[in-house]
């Protein structure tokens, strides 16, 4: 089984300052959902993994965040594309969990539940904390320029092994053409 770990917010659809707070707010990125789809047809398992210090700060509440969900979930379907699961951070940065990126609580947690080898395992993120946490778990990362991806990619602490493409869809033929 092949596994993809993915952020939501800058890799799957537009990121906002001020947080997605509705289905309405979520719009994906360009051939993202496409991406995905490409994924599913080839046997992978896709994964999401985000922050949401939104649903602690009180700025929407789980339902929100479902209807978010399923939006995203139907809009890919419309592709012929499934995530398998989403996993969640709701607290806030200061909390101390270990669950909130760029601990990497999410991601062994998502190892665990799969039996998955974190060193086959690929990770796909637009900001430091989705990389670092991805990297400390033993996860193969790549960074996507979309969302904070321009700023990122300039960032001394990005670890040197991380690969760097322009979009989601860029990652994927990438991944296709490898394997």
């Amino acid at each position: 089984m092949k596994l993809a770990i993915l952020d939501r917010d800058g890799v799957i659809n537009e990121d906002r300052p001020d947080f997605i707070k509705s289905a309405d707010e979520w719009e994906a990125l360009p051939g993202s959902l496409e991406a995905i789809a490409r994924l599913t047809r080839a046997g992978w398992k896709v994964v999401v993994a985000t922050n949401q210090s939104g649903l602690g700060r009180g700025l929407f509440t789980p339902d929100d965040l479902t209807a978010i969900h399923q939006k995203m979930q139907q809009q890919l379907a419309a592709f012929g594309g499934q995530i398998d699961a989403i996993f969640m951070c709701p607290h806030l940065p200061d909390a101390g969990c270990n669950c909130r990126k760029p601990l990497p609580g999410m991601f062994l947690e998502i190892l665990k539940r799969y039996d998955a080898p974190a060193h086959e395992v690929v990770c796909v993120g637009d900001s430091l904390r989705d990389i670092t946490a991805a990297h400390v778990a033993g996860c193969q990362t790549w960074l996507v320029e979309t969302g904070n991806g321009q700023k990122t990619r300039n960032d001394p602490n990005l670890p040197k092994t991380v690969q760097i493409r322009p979009t989601l869809a860029d990652v994927v033929e990438s991944w296709l053409t490898e394997s």
